[in-house]
C-alpha cells in the first residue's frame, strides 16, 4: 500500500509541476489588439433571486468602456425579488441599452439555459457575453472580449475568475480552492490538449457558433451546459480559448450544509460531464495523499514537507500570478485544510446521482444530462 501511495503521489506532484509550466504558458500569450471598428456585444444576464453584492455586480457590466453594446436581463416572472433593483439599475444608466425579459417558468430542465436561449432571440448582436448574476468585472472588459474575437476563427472564449468569498469560512475555504486548485486543472489541459471545453460563471461565444452546434435547445438537459457548450464547439471545429481577462466570482456567504450541498452537487455532475478526467482529479489534491502515505509509513514523514512546499508553489503560479488573488495571499497557511475538505468531496462525488439545485431533486444521467427524479 506504502508503494500504492508513493507512485500516486508522485503523480501528483508531477502534475503540480505542470501546473506551474502551464500558468507560464498561459500568461507568455501576447494580448490581442484592440480591432476597429469596435463589434457591438450583446451582455446576457439569467437573474433568479437577490444575492449578495447584486447591485455592484450589475453596475460593473453597466459601466463598460465600451462604445456599442446592449445588457439583457431575464427573470421567471416580475415578483422575483431582485426584480424592482434591476429596474432601477436600467433606469440609472439610459445610455446604456437594456432589457428585462419576463420568461416564465421554464419547460427545460436546465433553467438558466432556458433564460440564455429566450435572451439571444432577443439580442441585436453576434457577439455574445453570458454571465452570472455573482460575476463582478473591471470597465474594460468588453474591450478585452473584442479583441480576442478580432480572430475571425475564435468561436467560444471562457474567462477564468478569482473567487472572492463572503464572511462565512466555508465559503473561505471554497475560495482558496478555486484559486489555488481549480484554474491549474484548466492551464494544463489547455497546454496539454488544447481548450476543447469551456468552464465558468463567464464565457462569450457567437450566436452562429452556438446556432451551429444546435443551439440551447441541444444544451437544455446538460447541468454543465457550459462545459459541453465547449465541447460542442470544439468538435465542429471552432476554436474554443481560455480568455485573458479575469472576472470576480462573489460566491457570498454559506454555511457548512448550504456548501456541502453546493460541492456535492458540482462534484456529481463533473463525474457525469466528464468521468475520465473526474478520476484524475486525484492527482490534482497531493497534501491528502502525502498525509496516507504518512498514516501507512510514518517513517516517511519528510515527504509531506516536500509535498507541502511543491503544492504552494502551484497554487502560488494560479492564485497570485495568474489571479492576483490576495485572499490566497493571506490565508495560504488553510490550504492543505482546504485540499482535504476538497479530497473528502472528491470521493463523495463518486457516490450518488442525484442532486438538489434551487430546491428542485434532479436525477443525473449517464451521459451528463439531467432531469427531475
Amino acid at each position: 500500500m506504502s508503494y500504492v501511495l508513493a507512485a500516486l503521489l508522485c503523480g501528483s506532484l508531477v502534475y503540480c509541476i505542470l501546473v506551474m509550466v502551464a500558468a507560464g504558458k498561459y500568461l507568455a500569450a501576447s494580448p490581442a489588439a484592440l480591432p476597429h471598428p469596435l463589434p457591438p456585444i450583446s451582455i446576457l444576464k439569467p437573474l433568479s433571486g437577490l444575492d449578495d453584492g447584486l447591485e455592484q455586480n450589475l453596475i460593473s457590466f453597466f459601466e463598460q468602456d465600451y462604445s456599442d453594446f446592449e445588457v439583457l436581463l431575464a427573470f421567471r416572472t416580475a415578483d422575483d425579488a431582485a426584480y424592482a433593483l434591476v429596474a432601477e439599475i436600467c433606469a440609472r444608466y439610459p445610455a446604456v441599452h437594456s432589457k428585462i425579459l419576463l420568461v416564465g417558468q421554464p419547460p427545460w430542465p436546465n433553467a438558466k439555459v432556458w433564460s440564455l436561449h429566450q435572451m439571444m432571440n432577443a439580442a441585436a448582436n453576434d457577439l455574445l457575453v453570458m454571465s452570472d448574476s455573482d460575476i463582478r468585472v473591471s470597465p474594460n472588459m468588453l474591450q478585452v472580449i473584442a479583441a480576442e474575437f478580432a480572430d475571425p476563427n475564435l468561436g467560444v472564449t471562457t474567462c477564468p475568475y478569482r473567487a472572492a468569498p463572503g464572511n462565512s469560512f466555508w465559503s473561505t475555504l471554497e475560495a482558496l480552492g478555486m484559486n489555488t486548485e481549480f484554474l491549474g486543472g484548466i492551464v494544463v489541459a489547455r497546454m496539454l490538449e488544447g481548450m476543447r471545453f469551456a468552464v465558468g460563471p463567464t464565457i462569450a461565444a457567437r450566436r452562429s457558433v452556438i446556432e451551429s452546434i444546435g443551439g440551447w435547445d441541444r444544451l437544455r438537459q446538460y447541468l454543465a451546459e457550459d462545459f459541453v457548450l465547449g465541447q460542442f464547439a470544439a468538435d465542429a471545429g471552432h476554436t474554443v480559448a481560455l480568455s485573458s481577462f479575469v472576472v470576480e466570482h462573489r460566491i457570498g456567504n454559506e454555511s457548512l450544509q448550504a456548501n456541502a450541498l453546493h460541492r456535492i452537487r458540482w462534484n456529481r455532475s463533473t463525474r457525469r460531464s466528464r468521468p475520465a478526467g473526474y478520476v484524475g482529479q486525484l492527482f490534482t489534491n497531493p497534501i491528502p495523499l502525502a498525509l496516507l502515505l504518512m498514516a501507512v509509513a510514518p517513517a516517511w514523514w519528510p515527504i509531506l514537507l516536500v509535498t507541502a512546499a511543491v503544492r504552494f508553489a502551484a497554487g502560488y503560479a494560479t492564485a497570485s500570478v495568474i489571479l492576483d488573488d490576495p485572499l490566497s495571499r493571506k490565508l495560504w497557511f488553510l490550504i492543505p485544510l482546504q485540499d482535504v475538505v476538497s479530497f473528502v468531496f472528491w470521493v463523495a462525488g463518486f457516490f450518488g446521482n442525484t442532486i438538489v439545485w434551487r430546491g428542485i431533486r434532479y436525477k443525473l444521467l449517464a451521459d451528463g444530462r439531467f432531469e427531475r427524479g
